[in-house]
C-alpha cells in the first residue's frame, strides 16, 4: 500500500473541507483532501446550488404560465408554454458540473493534494483512502486531522428512500414530472422544493406532524408563506403523520384523532430532516467525546482528541454551508498559528420558498425568552417602490433592538428577493451597529434595502413613508 504524509488531512470535500482545504494551501501547509463523490459535497452537488436552480426555473416557467393565461397586469401574453424537465435537469448539471470543476481548480492552486476516495480512519493521525476507481489505496499519515464529513437525509423507517420515495436529492433529478407529488416535512427543504413543483404543474400535497408550516420560525414570519401556498394550490396536512406508501392508495396518512386516510402520489418526496455521517468510516473508534449525534467541539471547533477538528454538519446544528466555510477557515489558519476562534455574532439563515425567509439574531420570542427589554419594528415591502415594480408587495422586514442602547440585536424578513438583504443585516450585528447607524445611513433609492433603512426609523419613532 502506498503511504504518505502530510501536516493537515481533511475528510470531506464539501463547503466546509474545501475551503480548509484551500486556506491552508495559502498559507503553505501541507494538506491533503479526500473526498468519495464529488468535490462541493451535498451542497454544491445535491443540495444548495441545484435547488435553486431548479427554483428558479420553476419560477420562470410559473411567469411564462401567469402570462399564458393573460392575466399578467403587465400586460405579457404568451402562447401555450411548455418545459422540457430533461432540458432543465440537463442545464442544472451543467452549473453544478462548472462548479465542481471550479473548486478542483482552486485546489490545485492552492497546492492541496486532492485523494478522489473513501477514508477509513486507523487512528488520529492515521487514514486509508481506497479510491473510488479501484485503485491501489493510500495510507496517509497527519499531523492534524479534520472531519468534514457533512450531513445526508433522513428517511422514514415506513418509507425508505428507493423507487417513488424520493429523497431531497432525487427531488433534483427526475426523469419526468409525476402528476401528484406528496412532500413530507413544511420544513425548509420539503416546502422549496414542494413550491418549486407546484409552478412546474404539479399537483402538491404536503404533511406535516407540527400544526403550522416552517415550525423553526416565528409564526408573523411564516404567515405569508402560509398564504402563498394556499394560493399557488398547495394542500396542507398539518398536525398529521404518514403511516406507510403503497402504489395503489398512495400515502397513508394519521391525524391527531388518528382517523387515517390515503393521499394518492406518483413520488412521494421524504424531508423530514437530516442527520450527521458519523458511521461507516471509523470515527467511533477515536472515542471522542459527543454531543448527542454530533461530534463535540469548542469554540476553536477542536474535538476531545488533540490535533483531531471537526466542523459542519457533523458538529451540529446549524446544518449550513456557510457556517461550515467559515469553521473550515478558521481551523486552517489555527493550525497554521493564527489566533482564532469560532464565535459569529450571528449565523444568517434563508429559506428559499417564494417569498423567501431570512433571520439573522435574535427574533422577538428570542429576545423575550433572553430577558431583554427590546424595540420591535416591521417596515412593510407594501410602502416601498422598488417592491411594487417588482409586483412583490408582499412581506416586511422587521429589526430588533436592545431598548437601552439601541444595539441591533437580530433581523427577519419576508419577501422576494430578501436573501440579497442577508449581508447587510449579518454585517451590522457583526459591528455592532445601533438602529441610528443604519437609519442615518443613505440608502439607494428605488431599492428593496430601503425597507431595512425604514425599519430602523420605525424603531426610532422616525418612519417616513408609512
Amino acid at each position: 500500500m502506498k503511504e504518505i504524509s502530510t501536516k493537515l488531512l481533511v475528510i470531506g470535500g464539501g463547503p466546509g473541507g474545501y475551503v480548509a482545504a484551500i486556506r491552508a494551501g495559502q498559507l503553505g501547509i501541507p494538506t491533503v483532501l479526500a473526498e468519495g463523490a464529488s468535490l462541493g459535497g451535498t451542497c454544491l452537488n445535491i443540495g444548495c446550488i441545484p435547488s435553486k436552480a431548479l427554483i428558479h426555473a420553476a419560477q420562470e416557467f410559473a411567469h411564462a404560465r401567469q402570462f399564458g393565461a393573460g392575466t399578467s397586469p403587465l400586460g405579457i401574453k404568451v402562447t401555450n408554454p411548455q418545459i422540457d424537465i430533461a432540458q432543465t435537469v440537463r442545464w442544472k448539471d451543467g452549473i453544478v458540473a462548472r462548479l465542481s470543476g471550479g473548486v478542483g481548480a482552486l485546489l490545485r492552486k492552492a497546492g492541496v493534494q486532492v485523494q478522489r476516495g473513501w477514508a477509513q480512519i486507523e487512528d488520529g493521525k492515521t487514514a486509508v483512502i481506497t479510491p473510488h476507481d479501484g485503485g491501489e489505496p493510500v495510507r496517509v499519515h497527519c499531523e492534524h486531522l479534520l472531519l468534514a464529513t457533512g450531513s445526508e437525509p433522513v428517511s422514514l423507517p415506513s418509507m425508505p428512500f428507493g423507487g417513488a420515495i424520493w429523497s431531497s436529492t432525487d427531488a433534483l433529478s427526475p426523469d419526468v414530472l409525476p402528476k401528484r407529488l406528496v412532500v413530507v416535512g413544511a420544513g425548509y427543504i420539503g416546502l422549496e422544493l414542494g413550491m418549486a413543483y407546484r409552478k412546474l404543474g404539479v399537483e402538491v400535497t404536503v404533511v406535516e406532524a407540527a400544526q403550522r408550516v416552517l415550525p423553526s420560525y416565528d409564526e408573523e414570519l411564516t404567515q405569508p408563506v402560509l398564504e402563498a401556498l394556499k394560493r399557488s394550490g398547495v394542500v396542507l396536512h398539518l398536525g398529521c403523520s404518514v403511516a406507510g406508501y403503497d402504489a395503489q392508495q398512495g400515502v397513508h396518512v394519521r391525524n391527531a384523532r388518528a382517523d387515517e386516510f390515503a393521499l394518492p402520489a406518483e413520488r412521494v418526496l421524504v424531508a423530514v430532516g437530516r442527520r450527521p455521517r458519523t458511521q461507516g468510516f471509523g470515527l467511533e473508534g477515536l472515542q471522542l467525546d459527543m454531543a448527542g449525534r454530533f461530534v463535540a467541539v469548542d469554540a476553536h471547533c477542536r474535538t476531545s482528541m488533540r490535533n483531531v477538528w471537526a466542523i459542519g454538519d457533523v458538529t451540529g446544528e446549524p446544518m449550513l454551508a456557510h457556517r461550515a466555510m467559515a469553521q473550515g477557515e478558521c481551523v486552517a489558519e489555527q493550525i497554521a498559528g493564527k489566533n482564532r476562534r469560532f464565535e459569529p455574532m450571528a449565523i444568517p439563515a434563508v429559506c428559499f420558498t417564494d417569498p423567501e425567509v431570512v433571520v439573522v439574531g435574535q427574533t422577538p420570542p428570542q429576545a423575550e425568552a433572553a430577558g431583554v427589554e427590546a424595540i420591535t419594528a416591521t417596515f412593510p415591502f407594501a410602502a416601498n417602490g422598488r417592491a411594487m415594480t417588482l409586483e412583490a408587495t408582499g412581506g416586511f422586514v422587521r429589526v430588533v433592538a436592545r431598548k437601552s442602547d439601541h444595539l441591533i440585536l437580530g433581523w427577519q424578513a419576508v419577501g422576494q428577493g430578501v436573501a440579497e438583504l442577508v449581508a447587510a443585516f449579518a454585517q451590522s450585528l457583526e459591528m455592532g451597529a445601533r438602529l441610528e447607524d443604519v437609519a442615518h445611513t443613505i440608502h439607494a433609492h428605488p431599492t428593496l434595502g430601503e425597507a431595512v433603512q425604514e425599519a430602523a426609523l420605525k424603531a426610532l419613532g422616525q418612519a417616513l413613508h408609512i
